[in-house]
C-alpha cells in the first residue's frame, strides 16, 4: 500500500509558501500527488493541504517534522499538522438508541469504505448492543444521569485512551458533552443534528416541521465545542419536501440525510482534509 505524507498548514499570507513548501518536497525526491490551497483575503490568512509519496523521499519519516519545522514552518509562522497514510485513524462511537447512524457508519465501515478503525462503541442504554456484536466491536453500557454524569464521562475518556481512539463520533448520542470532556478531544469529536435547530428545538423537530410546513430539511455534521450544536461545520446537505410528505415520511427522509452528512463528515476528518481556524472548518479537496 502507497505510504504518503500530509501536511495541513495555516500562517500569515505571504509570498513564496507553496513555492518553499513544492521544492522542499520535490528537492527531497518527493512526489506531490495532491494539494490545494486558500487564502482568506479578510483574515490575510493562507491555508494548504499537501500529500506527497513517501516512496524513494530522502527524508526518513520520524525526521520530517524537525526539518520541515526549522527549515519552513518557523520561519514563515505555520500552525501546521504532519500525518502519514499509514496511519489508520481509531474512531470511537457513542450512540443512545437511533440506530440509523450507527449502522450506515458500520456498513461502510465493513465494505472498507472508510478507511479507520472501530475499537469500541459506548453508550448510555443497552439498545444496540446487539449491533455491535453483528460486528464484533466491543459494547460498553454506561447509564447515564445528571447525578453521575462526571463520573461516566471519566470513565468514558479512560475507555477511549485504553482503546487508543484518535477521535470520537457521536451517531445520534442523545447527551450534551462537558466542556471538560470536549477539552480532551479538540476539533476530535463529530456531530450530527438536524438543520432545523434553533428553530426547531426539542424532541419533535420533524413534528415541529411539519406542521410549519418546511419545504427542505437537511442535517449539519460539525465538530463539537462547548457551545451547543454551534461547532466547526464540516458537511450539510438537504432534502427537498412537499405538502404530501408526512410526519412519518419526513422523519425517514431525515434519517437519510443524517446518515449521509455524517458519513462525508467521518470521511473528511480521517482523510485529513478538515482544518479548523476561528471556529471554521476548511474543508481541503
Amino acid at each position: 500500500m502507497q505510504n504518503t505524507a500530509i501536511i495541513r498548514i495555516h500562517c500569515p499570507d505571504q509570498p513564496g509558501i507553496v513555492s518553499r513548501v513544492t521544492n522542499f518536497i520535490s528537492t527531497h525526491n518527493g512526489n506531490i500527488l495532491f494539494l490545494d490551497q486558500h487564502t482568506d483575503k479578510a483574515e490575510k490568512r493562507f491555508f494548504m493541504r499537501v500529500e506527497w509519496d513517501l516512496n524513494g523521499f530522502a527524508i526518513d519519516a520520524d525526521s520530517i517534522e524537525e526539518v520541515f519545522t526549522r527549515a519552513i514552518a518557523e520561519p514563515m509562522q505555520m500552525v501546521w499538522t504532519l500525518n502519514f497514510s499509514s496511519q489508520v485513524p481509531r474512531m470511537a462511537i457513542f450512540v443512545s438508541r437511533a440506530s440509523h447512524c450507527l449502522y450506515d457508519l458500520l456498513a461502510r465501515y465493513s465494505a472498507k469504505e472508510l478507511n479507520v478503525e472501530i475499537p469500541l462503541i459506548i453508550s448510555n442504554h443497552k439498545e444496540l448492543e446487539i449491533v455491535a456484536r453483528q460486528f464484533e466491536i466491543p459494547y460498553y453500557h454506561l447509564p447515564l444521569t445528571k447525578e453521575n454524569k462526571q463520573e461516566v464521562e471519566a470513565e468514558q475518556l479512560r475507555l477511549c485512551a485504553d482503546y487508543k481512539a484518535d477521535f470520537i463520533v457521536l451517531a445520534r448520542y442523545m447527551q450534551i458533552l462537558s466542556p471538560e470532556f470536549n477539552a480532551q478531544y479538540p476539533d476530535k469529536i463529530i456531530n450530527i443534528h438536524h438543520s432545523f435547530l434553533p428553530a426547531f428545538a426539542g424532541a419533535k423537530p420533524y413534528h415541529a416541521a411539519h406542521s410549519r410546513g418546511v419545504k427542505l430539511i437537511g442535517a449539519t455534521g460539525h465538530y463539537v465545542t462547548s457551545d451547543l450544536d454551534a461547532g466547526p461545520i464540516i458537511e450539510q446537505d438537504v432534502i427537498k419536501i412537499s405538502h404530501h410528505d408526512t410526519v412519518q415520511s419526513l422523519v425517514q427522509k431525515g434519517k437519510d440525510v443524517e446518515k449521509m452528512v455524517l458519513s462525508r463528515a467521518v470521511q473528511a476528518h480521517i482523510e485529513r482534509k478538515t482544518l479548523v481556524y476561528k471556529n471554521k472548518t476548511i474543508i481541503f479537496a
